[in-house]
């Protein structure tokens, strides 16, 4: 479904945890992952989730207190 060199146009998604994926344009996201408002070819969607998501620990991660890192 997402092979390398495909002409599909594609959705960047987000789930809770504030994770990144991408999904073909036109079809529903799975549960709990909604669009952020980008589309475009594979390349140019995973060039914005390279740029948008710096931190990839989940977001309950980011906020857990007493961390030691």
């Amino acid at each position: 479904m997402f092979e390398d060199g495909d002409d599909r146009q594609y959705l960047v998604v987000r789930n809770h945890e504030e994770q990144y994926s991408i999904w073909p344009e036109g079809r529903q996201p799975p549960t709990g992952w909604e669009g952020v408002g980008v589309t475009g070819d594979k390349p140019a969607c995973l060039a914005h989730i390279k740029e948008t998501w710096t931190d990839l620990r989940p977001l309950s991660g980011r906020n857990h207190t007493g961390s030691t890192d």
